[in-house]
């Protein structure tokens, strides 16, 4: 994956707290793949706790603790996105936010976007305070996406994942999946409280991935809004490859048997391997979020 060099960087659209103290109150989970093994995918990839029923009401966002600087300083072109993880992340978050308002407007519609927020350890949220160990995820009370960046050498230490630059875009696009599936309503249906293989909530999540696909598809046609050319200027087989490794490296199926030795799809939240990578190839294919309706 290869960004424009010249381009200039949107860091408003990243919110840097890493390295921030919450203020007292107790944390969502325990830290590390424990945690991750003891929720059982309840929140990876996905939206916030609170639809767990593990959020922390009594803590707030810390956002006085919000640490700009770092980001706006190092993340100013395509060039450092090229060189620099986070500053890579920010690039992405910028063109997967530019493609969704494009087709907003083309579909007759107004997209309203949406920060990331760095953090590490733990964060407060509207949908109350999680830690790292559940991974990505979206919460549709503050309507931000939360990432811990060290995130992604887990995906691919601990999860399998063959890793590389598009496994990160992947893990961002699919969280932005989940937003666009908040504007425009879908993300309620998943809210029933039931899981399994055909529940809604493997669905949304499915969907997500679709809609992943549908940015890929899109990313190197893009057009960055300062430049009038697409920010993302090459995009591989090969990267498309390390995004369906990433996406099966999550499957409900491969990490059940990774860390509880069996698979139990009657409690399944985000849909199998295949399912995973099946949705994003038929996103990136098609190009159309028409074509993403998983609950048909």
């Amino acid at each position: 994956m290869q960004f424009d060099d010249d381009a200039g960087l949107d860091t408003s659209e990243v919110q840097d707290v890493r390295g921030s103290r919450i203020p007292g109150g107790r944390a969502t989970v325990g830290g590390g793949v424990a945690g991750l093994i003891a929720l059982l995918l309840g929140l990876f990839f996905g939206v916030g706790p609170d639809q767990l029923g593990l959020s922390s009401r009594d803590e707030e966002p810390d956002a006085s603790a919000s640490s700009l600087a770092q980001v706006q300083q190092t993340c100013r072109t395509g060039r450092d996105a090229n060189t620099k993880d986070d500053c890579r992340i920010v690039a992405v978050v910028n063109s997967v936010q530019d493609f969704w308002a494009q087709e907003f407007e083309r579909r007759g519609g107004t997209y309203t976007r949406s920060p990331t927020v760095f953090f590490s350890d733990r964060v407060g949220t509207a949908c109350g305070t999680a830690t790292s160990a559940v991974g990505p995820f979206y919460c549709p009370g503050d309507r931000k996406v939360y990432l811990d960046l060290g995130f992604f050498e887990e995906l691919r230490t601990k999860f399998g994942s063959s890793g590389g630059p598009f496994a990160q875009a992947y893990v961002v696009a699919h969280e932005y999946g989940h937003h666009v599936q908040d504007l425009t309503g879908t993300l309620d249906r998943s809210q029933d409280g039931r899981t399994g293989a055909n529940s809604n909530a493997v669905r949304v999540e499915l969907q997500a991935d679709c809609y992943a696909g549908v940015w890929a598809h899109h990313a190197t046609t893009t057009k960055d809004e300062s430049t009038g050319r697409p920010l993302i200027t090459g995009l591989t087989e090969a990267d498309i490859r390390d995004g369906t490794d990433a996406a099966a490296a999550v499957g409900d199926d491969r990490i059940q048997e990774r860390f509880q030795g069996r698979v139990t799809p009657e409690s399944w939240t985000h849909g199998s391997a295949a399912q995973r990578q099946q949705w994003f190839r038929q996103g990136y294919r098609t190009g159309d979020m028409g074509r993403c309706d998983t609950f048909s």
